[in-house]
């Protein structure tokens, strides 16, 4: 087995290393990964329903509903029904939870420039275009059935 990692076990170790710098920094808030998870994408989804925010967390929607009921505890998210059936909720961020994002937006932007230190400004534009054009080869790709993917490849 070679010494140098492939790249997406570079890439999982990375990402993994990230999330862990920011957990550091994000103790202070009281939240857990999965509270800051989700509040960060709803901040994005506001209206979204609860089984579409956990398709896109690729959480269980119960994992969901428990991690909600903790924010809603606390205040910071609202459930609204939806207006024309009522078996569906929709998400919503309080005005208390805004604060608390902009702490969080502030954290990251700390974890990332720790993260890229000594990575120059054109390393890091090649950096982000490159990863965007792998993301939406592998969103094209996964649209794919297998099958017709390893046919097409030879």
């Amino acid at each position: 087995m070679s010494a140098t990692p492939t790249l997406g076990f570079l890439l999982h170790d990375v990402a993994r290393l990230l999330r862990k710098r920011f957990e550091q920094r994000a103790k202070c808030l009281g939240l857990t990964r999965s509270q800051w998870q989700t509040l960060a994408y709803l901040s994005n989804n506001e209206g979204i329903h609860q089984s579409g925010l956990a398709e896109i967390l690729e959480v269980e929607p119960i994992t969901l509903v428990r991690i909600l009921d903790k924010l809603a505890e606390r205040g910071l998210i609202e459930r609204r029904q939806h207006p024309t059936d009522r078996r569906i909720w929709l998400l919503y961020m309080r005005e208390e939870a805004h604060p608390l994002l902009a702490e969080m937006r502030d954290l990251g932007d700390v974890t990332r420039a720790e993260a890229l230190d000594g990575v120059s400004a054109e390393q890091r534009e090649q950096l982000y275009q490159t990863l965007s054009v792998m993301k939406t080869n592998l969103v094209q790709a996964c649209r794919t059935p297998v099958e017709e993917n390893e046919t097409n490849d030879g």
